[in-house]
């Protein structure tokens, strides 16, 4: 009679867990172990759950009756019950190998991917004056609380005259401020701006309107002329920077020759 020299599998080695980011999916793959001479038969699959205990997933990766190496498990089934993993978490496994003998000892954990989503827009956008010119204008934001599990990397600002249709001004801003030249003084401009992580841009922050204007430029020297007994004081109208002059201040020089009232 002829025996077979066999036993329950060696202890496979931790899998390894990718994430597609276009199609939302988890992938685990492990390595078949030794199968101690007798042919490995499934495999059981646990996963890492918020509290830290592990638990099968039964619906995308039953193994048991199954020789292949990977499963493929959709990112909400992370998200919800018994998981309820968070945004930003790593995704841990481990892994037993069975034959007829029996199971394996369960591999350590493994893990690789951590599941991540758009981050929330920046808030308080805010002008800064200081910079303002009839071309320039500047503004600075907040960065998003929500960050979607990821760090941003970086910002995306929109710009569109008001009314029209936005395009990119420029990406790959890494501070939250920036300053936007070469405008059309007179032009109302509008601004948004995107936050970006290793997911993917967030959605639009809410619009920042700025006219591109500045106070005008100093008249010309006034002219003086008498009429009637009247003096008529004249000047030329100066470049107005992009916003409509909206009165004058005129000042006349006192007997003394110094003060101006």
């Amino acid at each position: 009679m002829a025996i077979l020299a066999a036993q329950e599998p060696a202890q496979p080695l931790a899998p390894v867990s990718t994430w597609d980011i276009t199609t939302d999916e988890v992938t685990l793959t492990w390595i078949e172990p030794d199968n101690g001479g007798s042919p490995v038969t499934g495999y059981k699959v646990s996963f890492r759950q918020n509290d830290l205990v592990y638990s099968a997933q039964l619906s995308h990766c039953d193994m048991t009756v199954s020789t292949a190496v990977t499963c493929v498990i959709p990112v909400t089934v992370f998200k919800s019950a018994p998981y309820d993993l968070p945004w930003g978490a790593s995704i841990y496994a481990k892994v037993i190998a069975t034959n007829i003998y029996g199971d394996s000892l369960e591999s350590d954990e493994g893990n690789g991917a951590y599941i991540t989503t758009y981050p929330d827009p920046p808030t308080d956008l805010t002008e800064d004056y200081s910079q303002r010119t009839p071309t320039v204008l500047a503004f600075t934001w907040t960065p998003p609380v929500f960050t979607g599990g990821d760090v941003i990397i970086d910002y995306r600002v929109n710009i569109a005259e008001q009314g029209g249709a936005y395009s990119i001004l420029a990406a790959g801003i890494t501070e939250t401020t920036y300053t936007a030249t070469d405008l059309t003084s007179g032009v109302i401009y509008e601004f948004k701006v995107e936050s970006r992580n290793s997911y993917d841009h967030g959605p639009y922050s809410e619009v920042i309107t700025m006219l591109a204007a500045f106070k005008p430029e100093a008249p010309d020297a006034p002219t003086t002329t008498t009429i009637n007994n009247q003096v008529k004081v004249s000047w030329p109208m100066p470049i107005t920077n992009g916003s409509p002059i909206t009165g004058y201040k005129v000042y006349i020089l006192q007997h003394d020759g110094v003060t101006y009232t």
